[in-house]
């Protein structure tokens, strides 16, 4: 007591583990939600919640695939309000997918109208589109009125819905699948019928088959659009083996002959999933950037098929070589993942192989046909009996016609009548006089017929009383009786469940096989027969240019040579800089005060009719960093490069080919120091000039080669720093060119050479006064 009056601060509950706790609970239950009843397919139909409520909607309808159309704005108002309570937009959408044959490969659903298509438009309104059912729908909603799933109430409880649909054929993989849940996806490609059934029929023969095996039935996906998979066969059984992968798929194409030697590529096929509008505008991308220089054009010939024409700039390079490129560089090769994450039972989700998939179809069929046997055996025993008290009036024709039209109840009279037959059990009433007969049918007399016997017995129609009746009617008792035992000898046998399951399968292979409309495969399986890297040299059409940068960075390429002094109009305020002779196979090297060199294709540059475009443009060179130098790439050659702080090094033209706009950084340049040499290294020595108009000069071979680095020092400053820096030959004397413009030579240079690193002396007399050699 006397520690509470001394703290008077209530103690502050702990919430945070009840917090916590509720918070675990309310998100598990969403991500069940997510889970089972939206984004995972059920392994057994193939089906999500929302495409199996529209499909059992258009049924509801009698969207049958002989019978009319409806709008799909009914039916997605139907479905929307009987069993998916979400918005019409979402459900009207997936409804159009599963009409789209672009997107899947056996649809489901019949559209009539405007249903979107391969370039990426969306379909129309649901009041402008109408659809019905296909034969595939049908298929697999065969046995709902049999008793042959569950079914469970809807959202409000006012109808039913099923839990699954029977499914006459694997649809989870011959449509395939795609979502994203809680914390795990599922990404499943489309598959051929005819391959499926045939995998399943060596499952049923060989229940412990490895993938391996049924591989060999189903050697990878068959896309609605075609396209050629290049996967290796190693990865496919490994994909199929632990239910994740990919699958590498191609265009298929074909070469056009011209005439002349000229050719174009025509392609018909694009890989799945690719929208063909987009394809086009990232391959008209490619050409507009000149990231494949051999592709000159790309045209769009669509109709009801697709056909892409490619118009290549050069024939001396062969189709492969275009394709591989193009290959590589857009999306005429694609990568479809596998994750076979399904939920297994209805319940639980799950990532599967093949075989499992397999498995948990077959199995559901035969609960299906267990199901529907046994609620047809419940059928024929309900009409044998029926049967049986017809055939008894047949044979007592007269006595039942005279029950009938004189007995006050001749329902009862007729159940209590002695056919001459054996009584059915079933309880009596109390005492009751025949006033036919007089005769007393008392409380402790059996019935003779049921009361379903009965009211068959009374519903008969005149027009039934024939001889020929009877006989039919005997006919089909006979018939019903042979029916009967054998769907108890099915329901007993297990192997006799397998053939019949067997022979429905055959049956489905018939209607949707190879041999049915639209069943044959689409995608054929080919080696990747990877092109090898081809020179860009060989791609592009060798022709002479003219090189021309401006001070303030603008570059042109002129056609043909033309004259290095030809006067050239630039910009206001601004001026020439770099003119040089070129072919469009060169590829040059700017090199930024920032050290770093960048690469651009001479092919790549801008014509000659206008001013140019900015360098900046074309490689991420900072606006505040400046360009050094621009020339001519030359393999074999190397460079002296250096900074203003008298620092640098020799480095091989190979090792600053950059491969990307951002550049490679070959000299490190830190404390406010700035790149300002860049020359070819020709001759046995090096000649400096600092700031300061001091001269030195020593051999090349005091200055390191490198790949990349601060350098050496080449010369040393009490103040200011680097002017210039070049190579020469010692024995050929030093030249510059004087203020009048005269090359000057100095051969006797004894007095300004010394080691590196050294101050050296002033400059010749005549040495130009901005400090550089040329």
């Amino acid at each position: 007591m006397t520690d509470q009056l001394d703290d008077p601060t209530p103690p502050v509950p702990d919430l945070s583990e009840p917090l916590r706790r509720a918070i675990g609970e309310r998100y598990l239950q969403y991500a069940l939600s997510t889970i089972m009843d939206r984004a995972l397919p059920d392994a057994r139909d193939g089906l999500k919640p929302v495409h199996r409520r529209i499909l059992f909607a258009m049924r509801e309808l009698k969207l049958s695939s002989s019978g009319g159309f409806r709008k799909s704005a009914k039916i997605s108002g139907d479905v929307m309000g009987n069993y998916h309570p979400h918005g019409d937009a979402a459900i009207y959408d997936a409804m159009a997918r599963l009409a789209q044959d672009f997107n899947v490969r056996y649809p489901l659903v019949d559209g009539q109208g405007n249903f979107g298509n391969i370039d990426g438009d969306n379909p129309a309104a649901s009041r402008y589109t109408e659809a019905r059912l296909t034969q595939a729908a049908e298929a697999l909603m065969e046995g709902l009125s049999e008793n042959a799933v569950d079914f469970r109430p809807n959202y409000d409880g006012t109808l039913e819905e099923p839990v699954v649909l029977p499914a006459s054929f694997p649809n989870l993989l011959a449509n395939g699948a795609s979502g994203i849940a809680v914390g795990m996806a599922t990404n499943i490609p489309p598959h051929n019928i005819h391959e499926l059934i045939d995998a399943c029929l060596h499952l049923i023969k060989a229940p412990n088959a490895r993938d391996e095996t049924l591989v060999e039935h189903i050697p990878g996906p068959d896309f609605p659009t075609g396209g050629i998979i290049v996967e290796p066969r190693e990865n496919i059984l490994e994909a199929y083996r632990t239910g994740r992968g990919a699958f590498r798929l191609r265009a298929r194409w074909q070469i056009e002959d011209l005439g002349r030697g000229q050719w174009q590529v025509v392609v018909n096929e694009i890989p799945y999933q690719v929208q063909k509008s987009r394809l086009i505008e990232k391959i008209a991308e490619l050409i507009q950037t000149k990231k494949v220089p051999i592709l000159a054009d790309i045209r769009d010939e669509s109709a009801e098929d697709v056909r892409i024409v490619l118009e290549p700039r050069s024939r001396n390079v062969e189709p492969e070589v275009l394709m591989n490129m193009l290959y590589r560089n857009s999306d005429l090769e694609t990568r479809f993942s596998l994750n076979l994450n399904v939920l297994i039972d209805g319940r639980t989700p799950k990532v599967c192989s093949l075989r499992e998939v397999l498995r948990a179809f077959l199995d559901h069929r035969r609960d299906v046909l267990l199901r529907r046997s046994t609620h047809r055996l419940e059928k024929i025993d309900h009409r044998l009996e029926v049967l049986e008290g017809l055939i008894v009036a047949f044979l007592n024709l007269d006595r039942v016609i005279d029950i009938i039209r004189y007995d006050d109840d001749p329902k009862r009279a007729l159940m209590y009548e002695d056919w001459g037959r054996s009584h059915v059990r079933a309880a009596s009433e109390a005492a009751y006089v025949s006033p036919l007969d007089g005769r007393e049918i008392g409380a402790e007399e059996e019935p003779s017929l049921t009361e379903v016997q009965t009211e068959a017995i009374l519903n008969m129609r005149l027009r039934s009383l024939r001889r020929l009746e009877e006989i039919e009617l005997v006919a089909e008792r006979d018939r019903l009786m042979e029916e009967r035992a054998a769907l108890e000898d099915l329901l007993e046998d297990e192997g006799l469940q397998w053939t019949r399951i067997s022979e429905e399968l055959r049956e489905t292979r018939k209607r949707f096989g190879r041999d049915a409309p639209g069943g044959a495969r689409r995608t054929d399986f080919a080696e990747a027969g990877e092109v090898e890297e081809v020179p860009l040299e060989a791609m592009i059409e060798r022709e002479p240019i003219t090189v021309v940068c401006s001070g303030m960075g603008w570059v042109r390429a002129l056609k043909g040579h033309v004259a290095l002094d030809t006067v050239l109009k630039f910009k206001d305020g601004d001026e020439g800089r770099f003119i040089f002779h070129a072919e469009t196979t060169d590829k040059l090297l700017l090199f930024g005060s920032n050290g770093r060199f960048y690469t651009l294709s001479c092919a790549s540059l801008p014509g000659g009719r206008g001013m140019g475009e900015p360098l900046r443009l074309m490689v991420d060179l900072p606006n505040e960093a400046a360009i050094v130098t621009l020339g001519l790439h030359v393999p074999g050659r190397k460079l002296l490069v250096a900074s203003d702080a008298g620092d640098g090094f020799v480095v091989a033209e190979e090792d600053v080919l950059a491969q990307t706009r951002a550049g490679k950084q070959v000299l490190n340049v830190r404390d406010g120091a700035r790149a300002q040499v860049c020359r070819p290294v020709e001759g046995d020595h090096v000649a400096c000039v600092g700031e300061n108009r001091k001269v030195l000069i020593f051999p090349l071979e005091e200055l390191p080669e490198m790949a990349r680095g601060k350098g050496v020092r080449l010369q040393k400053y009490k103040d200011g720093g680097l002017s210039d820096a070049r190579t020469f030959t010692l024995s050929e004397g030093l030249s510059w060119s004087d203020p009048a413009g005269r090359t000057r030579t100095e051969t006797d240079l004894a007095e300004w050479t010394a080691k590196r690193a050294s101050a050296g002396r002033m400059a010749p007399r005549g040495f130009p006064r901005d400090n550089r050699f040329t």
